[in-house]
């Protein structure tokens, strides 16, 4: 891959990673960037199993602030972030601020005057987009989002720069695939077929949703005596719906879920970024998100690579005919967002 770019000015990057999947989305830069020369400082919060998957994923990070439950618990728990982040960034001085989706970083770096690159991919999260957005000087978006409904929650339309493509086809960079991964998770697979299964973002702002409950379990039901289920929860609520049904096997994160999904049947999945993962690597998905449907998520469905219900019969019914049939997986023509997003770090960064 060539990249118009001139590296190795001493450029220090802030990358703020806020949610498990964006570990694996700024892997490949981060890496990319310290080889380059450059210093990269990593910031995370305690929330699900981010600081694990970096662990995992060998990227130094300092662990800065939590992720509140409630209204209430989430606007003071950002609001001392931001304070915590403010005296770290204040005393690092970066040249560039880098994140996804994170609350804080583009409050502390537009009160500091750090440019900053921002990576979005959900038009729906109104509450956290307004919160940032604004304050954003490059916003890196799908073309199949609307433009109008980001410039609502306060986008500079100067700022936007949309490429053709979702956010996970940079996951994909420096993925290498583990055959043996069912070995290496040890698992006791009785069924010639098996199923990925993940719940709901239910502790999401955007997403009103009871973490006590989940609209998984009845396709579990369904299809538990039919192929072999693996169910990985996001937190320990909703690993308590399914830790007494012995007929289901719960992998606990974190883990090479590119690998375990490749490695799968079907994904049948309530989330987002895991249905996309899927559906790149050529493994058949289900998408019963109960939210109102991401444009991301369109794009995928229209091209041929994901199915939609929030139906449980429906999904079950589309479950038995995808693990039955030999499925033609369309090929996907994208931009290089990987190269989209270092060339706009250097050009922030000489800005």
């Amino acid at each position: 891959m060539e990249l118009d770019l001139r590296a190795g000015d001493g450029l220090k990057i802030w990358i703020d990673i806020v949610n498990s999947p964006h570990v694996r989305f700024f892997h490949s830069i981060i890496r990319y960037l310290e080889n380059q020369g450059e210093e990269v400082l990593v910031t995370t919060r305690r929330f699900g199993d981010v600081h694990r998957l970096l662990d995992l994923f060998g990227i130094e990070y300092n662990l800065v602030g939590w992720h509140g439950v409630s209204l209430e618990e989430k606007l003071i728990r950002s609001t001392q972030r931001a304070y915590e982040l403010s005296q770290i960034i204040s005393r690092e001085k970066p040249d560039v601020a880098v994140s996804k989706h994170s609350i804080e970083l583009p409050r502390v770096s537009y009160g500091l005057k750090i440019p900053s690159v921002y990576v979005l991919d959900n038009e729906h999260a109104i509450a956290a987009n307004k919160l940032t957005l604004s304050l954003c000087d490059r916003i890196i978006l799908p073309e199949v989002i609307d433009r109008e409904a980001v410039i609502r929650c306060g986008a500079d339309p100067d700022h936007l720069y949309p490429y053709n493509g979702t956010s996970e086809i940079t996951h994909l960079v420096d993925f290498q695939h583990n055959p043996n991964v069912f070995q290496d998770l040890k698992l006791d697979l009785e069924k010639e077929k098996t199923i990925l299964m993940r719940p709901e973002p239910a502790l999401a702002s955007y997403l009103e949703a009871d973490c006590r409950k989940t609209v998984l379990s009845p396709i579990v039901e369904a299809l538990e005596d039919q192929a072999n289920i693996l169910v990985i929860p996001r937190f320990r609520e909703q690993q308590k719906i399914f830790e007494n049904d012995k007929k289901i096997t719960l992998i606990k994160p974190p883990v090479d879920t590119f690998s375990l999904m490749k490695a799968c049947d079907l994904v049948i999945g309530a989330g987002g970024t895991m249905n996309r993962e899927a559906a790149l690597l050529g493994t058949p998905v289900i998408s019963c998100y109960p939210g109102e449907l991401l444009s991301v998520d369109s794009y995928y469905i229209e091209k041929g690579l994901m199915k939609r219900s929030t139906h449980p019969d429906e999904i079950v019914g589309l479950a038995r005919e995808l693990l039955q049939d030999n499925h033609h997986h369309p090929q996907l023509s994208t931009d290089d967002l990987f190269k989209i997003i270092i060339d706009s770090i250097y050009q922030a960064g000489e800005d």
